[in-house]
Formats: C-alpha cells, sequence, structure tokens
C-alpha cells in the first residue's frame, strides 16, 4: 500500500478544489424541510438494544446474493432524506464521488470505495426507515457529544436514563478502538461487513467510519479509539471530499459510466457478495 499511500496523501482537485464554493451541511438552514424531523426520530431511536438487534437481524449476510453493480441500481431508488445538500438519488452520488476520485487520479481502489460507500442504504429497500439507515453515526452505550449534529435531539433517547451510559467510555474500556464500540445502526456499519473480506484496510475504514462527523471533523470520541483508529481516521478524511464536494445538480450518464465501473467492481469483489 506504500505507493498508494503517496498517490493520495493529499485530496487537491475536482472534489477537494470546491470546498468553498457552496455551502455544504448547513443544517442550520434547513434547506430541506424532514432532514431534522429524521434526526429527531433517529436521536431518540438509537439506543444500544436498538442497534444490538439490527445487528443480529443484518449482519448474518444471510438475506440475498447480488453483485455490487446490482445493489448500485437499487439505489436509484433512495434520495437520502438527511442530506441537506442534493435530491439526487443515491446512484447519482455514487457515481459523482467515483468521477470525482478518478479525475483527481485516486489509486484503483480508492476510486471504487467512492463508488461504494453507501451501497448499504439498500437497507432502505428492504422496509428499513430512512432514521436507522442515513445521517451522521455515533457510538451507543456511551455519553453523546455534542459535536453530534442536532444534540439536543437526544434529551428524549431511552439510554439516557442509564447511568453506565453517560461517562465518555460508557460500556467501553478506555482506548480498546472502534472495532469494539456499537456504532448507531446504519448503512455504514452494514456495508463494512458485506465488504470487509474484499478490499484494504484503509478504503473498510472509509466505508466504515464516513459518517461519523463527530470523530473525523469534530475530533470527539478520541478516548474509544486506538492507534490504528487514528491512522484510519486521515484516510477517512482523505475521502471526505468526495463524499460531501462531488455533490452536483446535473445528474451522471449511469449508461455511459457503467462499463467502467462493472470492470472495476470486477478487479476488486466477487461476482456476488452475501448481503
Amino acid at each position: 500500500m506504500s505507493q498508494q499511500r503517496e498517490q493520495s496523501s493529499g485530496v487537491e482537485g475536482s472534489a477537494a478544489g470546491t470546498q468553498g464554493a457552496s455551502p455544504f451541511r448547513d443544517y442550520g438552514a434547513e434547506a430541506r424541510p424532514g432532514v431534522k424531523e429524521l434526526y429527531r426520530l433517529n436521536h431518540e431511536g438509537q439506543t444500544l438494544a436498538f442497534v444490538q438487534e439490527k445487528e443480529r437481524q443484518y449482519l448474518g449476510l444471510d438475506r440475498r446474493r447480488m453483485g455490487m453493480w446490482e445493489a448500485l441500481e437499487l439505489l436509484d431508488q433512495v434520495v437520502d432524506d438527511s442530506d441537506p445538500d442534493t435530491e439526487l438519488s443515491q446512484i447519482a452520488h455514487a457515481l459523482q464521488s467515483a468521477e470525482a476520485a478518478r479525475r483527481d487520479g485516486q489509486p484503483r481502489w480508492f476510486v471504487l470505495t467512492a463508488l461504494i460507500h453507501d451501497a448499504g442504504k439498500i437497507l432502505c429497500t428492504w422496509g428499513e426507515p430512512q432514521w436507522a439507515v442515513v445521517g451522521d453515526t455515533f457510538p451507543v452505550g456511551c455519553a453523546t457529544s455534542d459535536r453530534i449534529v442536532f444534540p439536543e435531539l437526544f434529551a428524549r433517547n431511552p439510554d439516557r436514563a442509564n447511568p453506565a451510559y453517560q461517562t465518555p467510555c460508557g460500556i467501553y474500556e478506555e482506548g480498546a478502538g472502534l472495532s469494539q464500540v456499537h456504532m448507531s445502526w446504519g448503512h455504514d456499519e452494514y456495508l463494512y461487513h458485506v465488504v470487509k473480506d474484499h478490499l484494504p484496510p484503509e478504503a473498510l475504514a472509509m466505508i466504515r467510519y464516513h459518517s461519523f462527523y463527530a470523530a473525523h471533523r469534530e475530533g470527539a470520541y478520541g478516548r474509544l479509539m486506538n492507534e490504528q483508529d487514528r491512522r484510519m481516521m486521515e484516510w477517512v478524511r482523505r475521502f471526505n471530499p468526495y463524499d460531501l464536494y462531488s455533490k452536483a445538480d446535473a445528474p451522471p450518464d449511469v449508461e455511459r459510466l457503467k462499463p467502467f465501473y462493472e470492470d472495476l467492481i470486477a478487479e476488486f469483489l466477487p461476482a456476488e457478495l452475501r448481503w
């Protein structure tokens, strides 16, 4: 991976270069009605017990078998209600992210990660409410940080009544590492388990923690991390511009791009994955 690290050590160019062009993640402006309501449901419903139940329900990966491009095509049905920046479908967002990384000359595994990072949102097509699939993620079983978007909406979360969950580390050992932590349930954790046997650690961290803005952008939850997590969080930050700043109003030409991305998927992933 040394050559790959060197190639993507600085995120410049098409995605990163637009950071100041227009506001992103502007929740205060309430640009899209319903965003705050989604986070109200999320912050009230994401308890440790809820997360553990979803882990039992989905992480056996026994729902179906299908290839990654088939999963991405399902995302054409999904518009992320937590995102104040775009109303395009999630396959459009996937291709915009990947194309931005491709234009910047990122390694092929990085471009693939940009393409698939939100593929876990197919949970929405299987009946899961969006508050249990999308939005910023955070640890459960410990105190919630005020760096999470809309922190005041945690007031009615039932876990607030459990003193064991109200310390910075809660039920976890300090420095135990994020792999030992239950994150709020959503598409990030789900997709990580689908692809964890096929991609490099840097890609897996980007997938698993790209919505963990309280950590990779705001610096919260450092007590839960180990040194490996801190190194991997650097890769999450390098990926973030391709997730956030690649969004545009014009949808990509899916059919034109499909052959390139089908070949890229086949380079790294099996023809069928367990979902």
